[in-house]
């Protein structure tokens, strides 16, 4: 197949001119075609440099300056990190040292309160006490005054009972034993 387009091509030069068996030939249109299409190949690549390549340029221009932006970018960010990350850090301690200081503080006023509490509770049970030994004092006292009625009434009764009868001396023994009986048995109930 390849032959018959080569023997077409020189069959149709033949018909052509006087050229036969010619496939390439170096003359003045040759020449004159290369110039044409090498204008024009500069001309569109001219042209394509204008429309194309340029704003292709601008535009992985204006993409490397973004990129070298957001590098500065990301780069003050991490400083910005670090910054933020050692203040908190230190904030972070501190909090330690004031949670330590708030504990102390917290146990220190806990003792002052407690002691206080004992202090309070002690002064109210020596009121306590106080009241007490004074409401004994007094029940004493009233227990006394009981007694001493408790007596005048048995003397008085005895005494009247000793009037009404006239008895023996056996008989008032055994009467004086009953009222004392009875009198203690009614007195300390």
């Amino acid at each position: 197949m390849g032959t018959f387009l080569i023997s077409q091509s020189i069959f149709l030069a033949e018909d052509a001119g006087n050229i036969v068996g010619r496939v390439f030939g170096l003359d003045a249109q040759l020449l004159v075609d290369t110039l044409i299409t090498a204008c024009a190949m500069l001309f569109l690549f001219t042209l394509l440099s204008f429309l194309v390549f340029n704003p292709a340029r601008e535009l992985l221009r204006k993409r490397q300056e973004k990129v070298m932006s957001d590098f500065e970018t990301a780069a003050k960010d991490k400083e910005e990190a670090a910054a933020f990350k050692a203040e908190y850090e230190t904030k972070l301690a501190n909090a330690h040292k004031d949670a330590d200081y708030i504990i102390v503080e917290g146990r220190i006023k806990a003792m002052q309160q407690h002691e206080k509490m004992v202090e309070d509770a002690e002064a109210e049970a020596a009121r306590i006490m106080n009241r007490a030994e004074k409401e004994i004092e007094l029940e004493r006292e009233k227990a006394k005054d009981d007694v001493r009625r408790e007596i005048i009434d048995v003397a008085s009764v005895m005494a009247g009972r000793f009037v009404a009868e006239s008895m023996t001396e056996a008989r008032q023994e055994e009467l004086a034993r009953e009222v004392i009986d009875g009198m203690g048995k009614s007195t300390w109930q």
